[in-house]
C-alpha cells in the first residue's frame, strides 16, 4: 500500500505522516523511517536533530535509515509484510539526485526548496537523463514493494514562477514525480496547515 502525503514547506506532512505510522504500529507492524536529508552545514543537521529528538518520545520503535540517493534499492530491500515505511522525503531525494549528477553545482542541498538555493550549469542535461532513469526505476519498484510505505513529498508549484533554468526544471521534475507517484498510489492526502486533505480515493 502506498500512501503519498503532500504539503508545503511547515504544513504539518511529516508529522501527518508520523501519525499515519503510528495507526500502523498499533495494529502490530514495525516501522522503518528512511531519511533522505543530508546534513551539509550546520543549520541542516540543527533541522535533522530536532526531527530525531521529536521521534524520540512518540512511541514508535523507529528503525532508521539514511539515504540520499539510492532511495529505490533501500525501499526494496526494506519493504515486507507487516512493516510500515516512511521516507521523508520525496523532494531532498530529487534535490540529491540532480546535485550528484551535477558536478558544476557545488552547493549543499537546501533545507526546503527555495530558488535562490540553485544555480544554472551547463551540465543540467546529463543531471536530468540521470534522474529520469532514476525515477522511471522508482516508479517502477513501487508498485512492486510489500507492507506499507508512507511517502513525504514537497508541493512546490503553487509559488510563484522561479528565476533561473535549473530552478524551474526542479519545480517542473519535482511536479513530475509527485504526479506519477500519485497516479499509483492507494492514497494521497494533501496537508495544508497541519489539515489533512483526502485526494486520493475521493
Amino acid at each position: 500500500m502506498i500512501h503519498l502525503v503532500l504539503g508545503g514547506a511547515r504544513s504539518g506532512k511529516s508529522r501527518y505522516g508520523e501519525a499515519l505510522v503510528r495507526q500502523y504500529t498499533a495494529l502490530g507492524f514495525d516501522a522503518c523511517y528512511v531519511a533522505t536529508a543530508q546534513a551539509l552545514d550546520d543549520e541542516m543537521a540543527t533541522r535533522i536533530a530536532k526531527h530525531q529528538a521529536g521521534r524520540s518520545d512518540d512511541g514508535v520503535e523507529w528503525q532508521l535509515f539514511e539515504e540520499p540517493l539510492a532511495l529505490t534499492a533501500t525501499l526494496a530491500r526494506l519493504a515486507k509484510p507487516g512493516r510500515v515505511i516512511l521516507v521523508d522525503c520525496l523532494t531532498l531525494w530529487l534535490i540529491n539526485q540532480l546535485l550528484a549528477s551535477n558536478p558544476l553545482v557545488d552547493e549543499p542541498a537546501p533545507t526546503e526548496w527555495n530558488a535562490s538555493d540553485f544555480v544554472t550549469a551547463t551540465s543540467t542535461d546529463k543531471a536530468l537523463a540521470n534522474w529520469q532513469a532514476e525515477k522511471t526505476a522508482f516508479v517502477d519498484a513501487l508498485i512492486e514493494l510489500e507492507g506499507v510505505v508512507i511517502l513525504i513529498s514537497n508541493e512546490v508549484g503553487s509559488g510563484i514562477v522561479p528565476l533561473g533554468e535549473l530552478s524551474r526544471q526542479f519545480v517542473d521534475e519535482a511536479g513530475w514525480l509527485n504526479q506519477a507517484v500519485a497516479a499509483l498510489a492507494d492514497n494521497v492526502t494533501l496537508v495544508v496547515a497541519g489539515l489533512p486533505l483526502a485526494l486520493k480515493p475521493l
